[in-house]
Protein backbone atom coordinates (compact mmCIF):
# COMPACT_ATOMS: atom_id res chain seq x y z
CA UNK A 1 0.00 0.00 0.00
CA UNK A 2 1.33 3.47 -0.81
CA UNK A 3 1.69 5.44 2.14
CA UNK A 4 0.35 8.80 2.15
CA UNK A 5 2.86 11.45 4.11
CA UNK A 6 0.37 12.54 6.62
CA UNK A 7 -2.18 10.21 8.14
CA UNK A 8 -1.87 11.42 11.21
CA UNK A 9 -5.45 10.36 12.28
CA UNK A 10 -4.10 6.49 11.74
CA UNK A 11 -1.38 7.32 14.26
CA UNK A 12 0.90 8.93 12.22
CA UNK A 13 3.43 8.83 14.65
CA UNK A 14 3.63 4.83 14.57
CA UNK A 15 4.99 3.22 11.52
CA UNK A 16 3.63 -0.39 12.11
CA UNK A 17 0.40 0.82 12.76
CA UNK A 18 0.54 2.36 9.58
CA UNK A 19 2.12 -0.49 7.82
CA UNK A 20 -0.09 -2.84 9.14
CA UNK A 21 -3.14 -1.51 6.76
CA UNK A 22 -3.45 -2.75 3.18
CA UNK A 23 -5.81 -2.74 0.76
CA UNK A 24 -6.05 -5.64 -1.28
CA UNK A 25 -8.60 -7.90 -3.39
CA UNK A 26 -10.72 -8.86 -0.30
CA UNK A 27 -10.74 -5.37 1.06
CA UNK A 28 -11.96 -3.87 -2.36
CA UNK A 29 -14.17 -7.13 -3.11
CA UNK A 30 -16.20 -6.42 0.03
CA UNK A 31 -16.73 -2.84 -0.39
CA UNK A 32 -18.89 -3.68 -3.73
CA UNK A 33 -21.21 -5.71 -1.84
CA UNK A 34 -23.13 -3.20 -0.28
CA UNK A 35 -23.51 -0.05 -1.94
CA UNK A 36 -25.60 3.06 0.14
CA UNK A 37 -27.28 5.20 -1.32
CA UNK A 38 -25.68 8.01 -2.31
CA UNK A 39 -27.64 11.39 -2.31
CA UNK A 40 -26.84 14.83 -3.04
CA UNK A 41 -27.38 17.76 -0.07
CA UNK A 42 -29.25 20.91 -1.06
CA UNK A 43 -28.55 24.88 -0.79
CA UNK A 44 -29.39 25.73 2.95
CA UNK A 45 -31.79 28.82 3.14
CA UNK A 46 -29.87 32.26 4.11
CA UNK A 47 -31.74 35.25 5.82
CA UNK A 48 -30.64 39.20 5.00
CA UNK A 49 -29.41 40.84 8.14
CA UNK A 50 -29.27 45.06 8.69
CA UNK A 51 -26.91 45.50 11.34
CA UNK A 52 -26.90 49.16 12.83
CA UNK A 53 -23.64 50.45 14.22
CA UNK A 54 -24.00 50.38 17.96
CA UNK A 55 -25.35 53.76 19.82
CA UNK A 56 -21.86 54.88 21.98
CA UNK A 57 -23.34 55.79 25.36
CA UNK A 58 -20.18 55.97 27.19
CA UNK A 59 -19.02 59.18 28.96
CA UNK A 60 -16.12 59.24 27.04
CA UNK A 61 -16.71 57.23 23.71
CA UNK A 62 -13.08 55.22 22.53
CA UNK A 63 -12.62 56.28 19.17
CA UNK A 64 -13.50 53.45 16.55
CA UNK A 65 -15.24 51.23 19.45
CA UNK A 66 -18.27 50.46 17.91
CA UNK A 67 -17.46 50.71 14.46
CA UNK A 68 -14.79 48.10 15.40
CA UNK A 69 -17.25 45.78 17.14
CA UNK A 70 -19.86 45.98 14.10
CA UNK A 71 -17.43 44.89 12.30
CA UNK A 72 -16.68 41.87 13.99
CA UNK A 73 -20.38 41.28 14.80
CA UNK A 74 -21.43 41.62 11.13
CA UNK A 75 -18.42 39.41 10.25
CA UNK A 76 -19.36 36.80 12.53
CA UNK A 77 -22.80 36.52 11.35
CA UNK A 78 -21.23 36.00 7.45
CA UNK A 79 -19.41 33.12 8.93
CA UNK A 80 -22.39 31.97 10.69
CA UNK A 81 -23.69 30.87 7.06
CA UNK A 82 -27.08 31.46 8.09
CA UNK A 83 -26.91 35.76 6.94
CA UNK A 84 -25.85 37.54 4.55
CA UNK A 85 -25.28 41.32 4.75
CA UNK A 86 -27.89 44.19 4.14
CA UNK A 87 -25.30 46.98 2.75
CA UNK A 88 -25.56 50.57 4.79
CA UNK A 89 -26.28 52.25 1.18
CA UNK A 90 -29.60 50.92 1.01
CA UNK A 91 -30.77 51.73 4.21
CA UNK A 92 -33.90 53.66 4.64
CA UNK A 93 -33.55 53.96 8.41
CA UNK A 94 -30.64 55.29 10.30
CA UNK A 95 -27.31 53.80 9.96
CA UNK A 96 -26.37 54.31 13.90
CA UNK A 97 -28.99 53.10 16.75
CA UNK A 98 -30.85 55.53 18.90
CA UNK A 99 -30.79 54.71 22.45
CA UNK A 100 -32.67 51.20 23.12
CA UNK A 101 -35.46 52.55 25.73
CA UNK A 102 -35.85 55.94 24.87
CA UNK A 103 -35.77 56.29 21.11
CA UNK A 104 -38.51 56.39 17.94
CA UNK A 105 -40.57 53.09 17.38
CA UNK A 106 -39.17 50.81 15.51
CA UNK A 107 -40.87 51.08 11.63
CA UNK A 108 -40.62 47.85 10.16
CA UNK A 109 -41.23 48.95 6.64
CA UNK A 110 -37.91 50.98 6.60
CA UNK A 111 -36.43 47.37 6.71
CA UNK A 112 -38.57 45.09 4.89
CA UNK A 113 -38.37 47.03 1.73
CA UNK A 114 -35.05 46.76 1.51
CA UNK A 115 -35.04 42.99 1.88
CA UNK A 116 -33.72 42.64 5.36
CA UNK A 117 -35.32 39.78 7.04
CA UNK A 118 -33.21 40.67 10.29
CA UNK A 119 -32.69 44.29 12.25
CA UNK A 120 -30.90 44.17 14.78
CA UNK A 121 -29.92 47.77 16.76
CA UNK A 122 -28.01 48.29 20.13
CA UNK A 123 -25.97 50.20 21.99
CA UNK A 124 -22.70 50.26 24.04
CA UNK A 125 -21.36 51.63 27.44
CA UNK A 126 -17.75 51.69 28.21
CA UNK A 127 -17.56 52.89 32.14
CA UNK A 128 -15.71 50.01 35.13
CA UNK A 129 -16.76 47.56 32.55
CA UNK A 130 -17.98 46.85 28.92
CA UNK A 131 -21.65 46.89 28.36
CA UNK A 132 -23.25 45.79 25.25
CA UNK A 133 -26.95 45.37 24.65
CA UNK A 134 -29.43 44.77 21.82
CA UNK A 135 -32.10 43.83 20.86
CA UNK A 136 -33.33 41.39 17.30
CA UNK A 137 -36.16 42.19 14.78
CA UNK A 138 -38.26 39.99 12.56
CA UNK A 139 -39.44 42.77 9.94
CA UNK A 140 -41.32 40.69 7.89
CA UNK A 141 -44.02 40.04 11.30
CA UNK A 142 -42.26 43.66 12.97
CA UNK A 143 -42.05 41.33 16.16
CA UNK A 144 -38.63 41.45 17.69
CA UNK A 145 -37.34 38.51 18.67
CA UNK A 146 -34.74 38.71 21.48
CA UNK A 147 -33.34 41.68 23.65
CA UNK A 148 -29.97 41.15 25.64
CA UNK A 149 -27.14 42.18 27.68
CA UNK A 150 -23.72 41.03 28.05
CA UNK A 151 -21.44 42.65 30.43
CA UNK A 152 -17.37 42.11 30.84
CA UNK A 153 -13.93 43.18 32.04
CA UNK A 154 -12.12 46.25 30.25
CA UNK A 155 -9.09 43.98 29.62
CA UNK A 156 -11.43 40.89 28.27
CA UNK A 157 -11.21 40.19 24.49
CA UNK A 158 -14.02 42.54 22.88
CA UNK A 159 -14.18 40.59 19.22
CA UNK A 160 -15.37 37.44 21.74
CA UNK A 161 -18.31 39.50 22.95
CA UNK A 162 -19.44 40.13 19.58
CA UNK A 163 -18.80 37.07 18.41
CA UNK A 164 -21.46 36.01 21.11
CA UNK A 165 -23.97 38.44 19.93
CA UNK A 166 -24.04 37.16 16.67
CA UNK A 167 -24.67 33.66 17.86
CA UNK A 168 -27.23 34.71 19.59
CA UNK A 169 -28.52 36.58 16.53
CA UNK A 170 -28.26 33.16 14.82
CA UNK A 171 -30.30 31.42 17.83
CA UNK A 172 -33.03 33.90 17.37
CA UNK A 173 -33.87 33.27 13.71
CA UNK A 174 -33.14 29.47 13.66
CA UNK A 175 -33.48 28.23 16.93
CA UNK A 176 -29.79 26.91 17.56
CA UNK A 177 -26.41 29.12 18.78
CA UNK A 178 -24.38 30.35 16.08
CA UNK A 179 -20.69 28.82 16.52
CA UNK A 180 -18.49 32.17 15.87
CA UNK A 181 -17.56 32.16 20.06
CA UNK A 182 -16.56 28.73 19.72
CA UNK A 183 -12.97 27.23 19.72
CA UNK A 184 -11.06 25.33 17.22
CA UNK A 185 -8.13 23.02 18.69
CA UNK A 186 -5.60 21.30 16.26
CA UNK A 187 -1.91 20.33 15.52
CA UNK A 188 0.84 22.49 14.29
CA UNK A 189 4.23 21.88 13.32
CA UNK A 190 4.74 26.12 12.49
CA UNK A 191 7.46 26.60 15.28
CA UNK A 192 9.02 23.48 14.09
CA UNK A 193 7.71 21.19 16.84
CA UNK A 194 4.37 18.93 16.99
CA UNK A 195 2.32 21.28 19.49
CA UNK A 196 -1.19 21.63 20.04
CA UNK A 197 -2.57 25.07 18.95
CA UNK A 198 -5.91 27.08 19.69
CA UNK A 199 -8.13 29.17 17.54
CA UNK A 200 -11.64 30.91 17.40
CA UNK A 201 -13.97 28.98 15.30
CA UNK A 202 -12.96 32.21 12.62
CA UNK A 203 -9.79 31.57 12.31
CA UNK A 204 -8.91 34.39 14.64
CA UNK A 205 -6.22 34.42 18.22
CA UNK A 206 -4.35 30.87 16.99
CA UNK A 207 -2.06 30.78 19.80
CA UNK A 208 -0.30 27.44 21.38
CA UNK A 209 -1.89 25.80 24.04
CA UNK A 210 0.93 22.91 24.59
CA UNK A 211 5.27 24.13 24.61
CA UNK A 212 6.74 20.88 25.99
CA UNK A 213 8.94 20.22 22.59
CA UNK A 214 7.75 16.30 22.04
CA UNK A 215 4.72 14.78 19.83
CA UNK A 216 1.43 16.14 20.56
CA UNK A 217 -1.47 14.94 18.46
CA UNK A 218 -5.32 13.96 18.71
CA UNK A 219 -6.56 16.97 20.60
CA UNK A 220 -10.02 16.35 22.19
CA UNK A 221 -11.96 18.92 24.38
CA UNK A 222 -13.57 18.21 27.43
CA UNK A 223 -17.33 19.14 27.15
CA UNK A 224 -17.10 21.75 29.67
CA UNK A 225 -14.74 24.10 27.26
CA UNK A 226 -11.78 23.71 30.60
CA UNK A 227 -8.95 21.35 29.29
CA UNK A 228 -8.23 19.85 26.04
CA UNK A 229 -7.38 16.43 26.30
CA UNK A 230 -4.25 15.16 23.85
CA UNK A 231 -2.00 12.19 23.17
CA UNK A 232 2.12 13.31 23.52
CA UNK A 233 5.42 11.32 23.26
CA UNK A 234 7.11 13.46 26.19
CA UNK A 235 7.49 10.66 28.78
CA UNK A 236 9.78 7.82 27.92
CA UNK A 237 8.39 8.60 24.18
CA UNK A 238 5.59 6.51 24.42
CA UNK A 239 2.42 7.88 23.80
CA UNK A 240 0.05 8.35 26.74
CA UNK A 241 -2.82 10.39 27.37
CA UNK A 242 -2.28 14.48 28.65
CA UNK A 243 -4.89 17.39 29.98
CA UNK A 244 -3.96 21.38 29.21
CA UNK A 245 -6.15 22.85 31.33
CA UNK A 246 -7.37 26.37 31.79
CA UNK A 247 -9.87 25.58 34.06
CA UNK A 248 -10.86 24.17 37.43
CA UNK A 249 -9.44 20.62 35.78
CA UNK A 250 -5.72 19.73 36.62
CA UNK A 251 -3.58 19.67 33.81
CA UNK A 252 -1.14 16.77 33.27
CA UNK A 253 -0.96 13.10 32.70
CA UNK A 254 -4.68 11.76 33.09
CA UNK A 255 -4.58 7.83 33.32
CA UNK A 256 -1.87 8.14 35.69
CA UNK A 257 -3.80 4.95 37.47
CA UNK A 258 -3.19 2.89 34.28
CA UNK A 259 0.39 2.33 34.85
CA UNK A 260 2.43 3.39 32.23
CA UNK A 261 3.72 0.07 30.14
CA UNK A 262 1.05 0.26 27.91
CA UNK A 263 0.49 2.80 24.68
CA UNK A 264 -2.40 5.34 25.08
CA UNK A 265 -2.71 6.24 21.64
CA UNK A 266 -5.87 8.47 21.65
CA UNK A 267 -8.65 9.64 24.03
CA UNK A 268 -11.85 11.06 23.26
CA UNK A 269 -14.44 12.44 26.01
CA UNK A 270 -17.37 11.13 26.22
CA UNK A 271 -20.13 13.77 25.95
CA UNK A 272 -21.13 14.05 29.41
CA UNK A 273 -17.56 13.89 29.70
CA UNK A 274 -17.80 11.50 32.40
CA UNK A 275 -15.46 8.40 30.34
CA UNK A 276 -13.21 8.41 27.99
CA UNK A 277 -13.24 5.94 24.90
CA UNK A 278 -9.51 4.81 24.60
CA UNK A 279 -7.40 3.23 21.82
CA UNK A 280 -4.67 1.39 23.65
CA UNK A 281 -2.05 -1.45 23.43
CA UNK A 282 -0.26 -3.65 24.97
CA UNK A 283 3.37 -4.20 24.69
CA UNK A 284 3.72 -6.47 21.29
CA UNK A 285 -0.03 -6.13 20.85
CA UNK A 286 -2.47 -4.50 18.51
CA UNK A 287 -4.14 -1.38 19.00
CA UNK A 288 -7.64 -1.86 20.91
CA UNK A 289 -10.81 -0.01 22.24
CA UNK A 290 -11.39 0.59 25.68
CA UNK A 291 -13.39 2.87 28.12
CA UNK A 292 -12.42 4.17 31.01
CA UNK A 293 -13.44 7.11 33.58
CA UNK A 294 -11.48 10.11 33.75
CA UNK A 295 -9.83 9.41 37.10
CA UNK A 296 -8.61 5.95 35.44
CA UNK A 297 -11.02 3.63 37.17
CA UNK A 298 -13.49 0.97 35.55
CA UNK A 299 -11.30 0.40 32.53
CA UNK A 300 -13.29 -2.01 30.26
CA UNK A 301 -12.12 -3.47 27.15
CA UNK A 302 -14.63 -3.05 23.94
CA UNK A 303 -12.88 -4.69 21.00
CA UNK A 304 -11.08 -7.75 21.08
CA UNK A 305 -9.67 -9.12 17.47
CA UNK A 306 -6.54 -9.53 15.74
CA UNK A 307 -7.27 -6.41 14.13
CA UNK A 308 -6.03 -2.59 14.04
CA UNK A 309 -9.19 -0.67 16.39
CA UNK A 310 -9.27 2.65 16.62
CA UNK A 311 -10.57 6.20 16.22
CA UNK A 312 -13.52 6.03 18.54
CA UNK A 313 -16.11 8.53 18.48
CA UNK A 314 -19.55 8.52 20.61
CA UNK A 315 -22.64 9.23 19.83
CA UNK A 316 -24.33 12.50 21.51
CA UNK A 317 -26.47 10.10 23.83
CA UNK A 318 -23.44 7.69 24.49
CA UNK A 319 -25.39 4.99 23.99
CA UNK A 320 -23.10 3.59 21.05
CA UNK A 321 -19.59 4.14 19.52
CA UNK A 322 -17.84 4.86 16.27
CA UNK A 323 -14.90 3.24 15.04
CA UNK A 324 -12.30 1.70 12.61
CA UNK A 325 -11.01 -1.73 11.80
CA UNK A 326 -9.34 -3.65 9.42
CA UNK A 327 -10.72 -6.81 10.30
CA UNK A 328 -12.48 -6.19 6.76
CA UNK A 329 -9.21 -6.77 4.86
CA UNK A 330 -9.34 -2.40 4.45
CA UNK A 331 -9.85 -0.02 7.14
CA UNK A 332 -13.29 0.61 7.32
CA UNK A 333 -16.32 2.64 9.79
CA UNK A 334 -17.92 0.44 12.48
CA UNK A 335 -20.65 0.95 14.81
CA UNK A 336 -20.95 -1.13 18.51
CA UNK A 337 -23.15 -0.41 21.70
CA UNK A 338 -21.11 1.17 24.59
CA UNK A 339 -20.79 -2.40 26.06
CA UNK A 340 -19.03 -3.50 23.04
CA UNK A 341 -21.98 -5.68 21.99
CA UNK A 342 -23.59 -5.56 18.39
CA UNK A 343 -20.94 -4.30 16.09
CA UNK A 344 -21.40 -3.86 12.91
CA UNK A 345 -19.76 -2.40 9.83
CA UNK A 346 -20.71 0.64 8.54
CA UNK A 347 -19.47 1.82 5.38
CA UNK A 348 -19.10 -0.34 2.22
CA UNK A 349 -18.07 2.23 -0.42
CA UNK A 350 -14.15 3.25 -0.75
CA UNK A 351 -11.27 1.36 0.16
CA UNK A 352 -9.92 3.20 2.94
CA UNK A 353 -12.84 4.70 5.12
CA UNK A 354 -11.31 6.43 8.60
CA UNK A 355 -11.78 9.02 11.23
CA UNK A 356 -15.52 9.36 11.81
CA UNK A 357 -16.86 12.08 13.83
CA UNK A 358 -20.58 11.64 15.11
CA UNK A 359 -22.68 15.07 14.59
CA UNK A 360 -23.77 16.16 18.09
CA UNK A 361 -27.63 16.04 16.61
CA UNK A 362 -27.16 12.44 15.79
CA UNK A 363 -28.40 12.49 12.42
CA UNK A 364 -24.95 12.28 10.91
CA UNK A 365 -21.20 10.33 11.06
CA UNK A 366 -18.93 12.26 8.67
CA UNK A 367 -15.34 10.83 7.90
CA UNK A 368 -12.82 10.72 5.39
CA UNK A 369 -13.12 7.89 2.49
CA UNK A 370 -10.61 7.02 -0.41
CA UNK A 371 -12.07 6.81 -3.85
CA UNK A 372 -10.30 7.32 -6.96
CA UNK A 373 -7.37 7.65 -5.28
CA UNK A 374 -8.10 10.83 -3.36
CA UNK A 375 -10.00 11.57 0.64
CA UNK A 376 -12.37 13.49 0.62
CA UNK A 377 -14.89 14.16 3.29
CA UNK A 378 -18.46 12.05 3.47
CA UNK A 379 -21.78 11.81 5.48
CA UNK A 380 -23.46 8.74 6.25
CA UNK A 381 -26.03 8.17 8.80
CA UNK A 382 -25.77 5.68 11.66
CA UNK A 383 -28.10 3.40 10.23
CA UNK A 384 -26.04 3.23 6.97
CA UNK A 385 -28.44 3.99 4.85
CA UNK A 386 -27.73 7.55 2.87
CA UNK A 387 -24.01 7.85 1.91
CA UNK A 388 -22.74 11.05 -0.02
CA UNK A 389 -19.76 13.09 -0.18
CA UNK A 390 -19.79 16.51 1.32
CA UNK A 391 -16.84 18.03 -0.14
CA UNK A 392 -15.03 17.09 -2.96
CA UNK A 393 -11.44 18.65 -3.84
CA UNK A 394 -7.85 16.79 -6.04
CA UNK A 395 -6.25 17.45 -3.23
CA UNK A 396 -6.58 15.16 0.39
CA UNK A 397 -9.28 16.27 2.40
CA UNK A 398 -9.54 14.71 6.12
CA UNK A 399 -10.22 14.64 9.70
CA UNK A 400 -13.57 16.17 9.65
CA UNK A 401 -14.55 17.78 12.93
CA UNK A 402 -18.48 18.84 13.92
CA UNK A 403 -19.62 22.24 15.13
CA UNK A 404 -21.20 21.85 18.12
CA UNK A 405 -24.58 23.01 16.58
CA UNK A 406 -24.26 20.38 13.68
CA UNK A 407 -24.19 23.10 11.11
CA UNK A 408 -20.90 23.55 10.03
CA UNK A 409 -17.59 20.70 9.94
CA UNK A 410 -13.94 21.62 10.24
CA UNK A 411 -11.34 19.66 8.65
CA UNK A 412 -7.65 19.51 7.31
CA UNK A 413 -6.74 19.61 3.26
CA UNK A 414 -3.70 19.89 1.58
CA UNK A 415 -5.47 21.78 -1.30
CA UNK A 416 -3.04 24.32 -1.11
CA UNK A 417 0.33 22.35 -1.25
CA UNK A 418 0.30 21.70 2.74
CA UNK A 419 -2.25 20.69 5.38
CA UNK A 420 -4.57 24.06 6.56
CA UNK A 421 -7.56 24.00 8.88
CA UNK A 422 -11.27 24.43 6.77
CA UNK A 423 -14.49 25.27 8.09
CA UNK A 424 -17.07 23.98 5.58
CA UNK A 425 -21.51 24.06 5.69
CA UNK A 426 -23.14 21.02 6.72
CA UNK A 427 -24.31 21.22 3.11
CA UNK A 428 -20.99 21.68 1.22
CA UNK A 429 -20.76 25.44 1.19
CA UNK A 430 -19.01 28.36 2.12
CA UNK A 431 -15.13 26.44 2.64
CA UNK A 432 -13.14 28.83 4.57
CA UNK A 433 -9.02 29.00 4.99
CA UNK A 434 -8.76 29.09 8.89
CA UNK A 435 -4.91 28.42 8.84
CA UNK A 436 -2.09 30.40 7.16
CA UNK A 437 1.32 30.64 7.37
CA UNK A 438 4.01 27.99 7.59
CA UNK A 439 3.68 24.64 8.82
CA UNK A 440 1.42 21.67 9.20
CA UNK A 441 -2.20 22.29 10.36
CA UNK A 442 -4.26 19.22 11.00
CA UNK A 443 -6.37 17.18 13.56
CA UNK A 444 -8.70 19.45 14.09
CA UNK A 445 -10.99 19.69 17.04
CA UNK A 446 -14.03 22.02 17.47
CA UNK A 447 -14.89 22.94 21.01
CA UNK A 448 -18.32 23.08 22.81
CA UNK A 449 -20.54 26.42 23.07
CA UNK A 450 -18.69 28.68 25.55
CA UNK A 451 -20.59 28.81 29.40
Amino acid sequence: MRKRRRTVHFMAVSGLLLATFGVGPIGEALAQQRPAVVVTPGSARTFRAAVQIFADRSEIPEPNQVQVFHANVESALEFSGVFKLVSHRAFLGPVTSASLDHGPPMVCSDWSQIGADAFVEGELIRGRELSIEFRVWDTARCVRLTRKRYKQPLTADQGFLARRVADDIVASFIGMRGVASTEIAYVSTRDGNTEIYVMSADGSRQRRATRNGSINNFPDWAPNGEGILYTSYRHQNRPLLFLSSRGRNRPGRLLKRLGGKRSEYRGVFSPSGSRIALVMSNLGQGPEIYTVRADGRSLKRLTRSRAIEIAPAWSPDEKRIAFVSDRSGSPQVYVMDVDGSNQQRLTFQGSYNTHPAWSPDGRWIAYESRIGGQFDIWLIDPDGELNFPLIEHPRNDESPAWAPNSRKLAFSSGRRGRADIYVVDVNGENVRRLTRGSGENTSPSWGPFPR
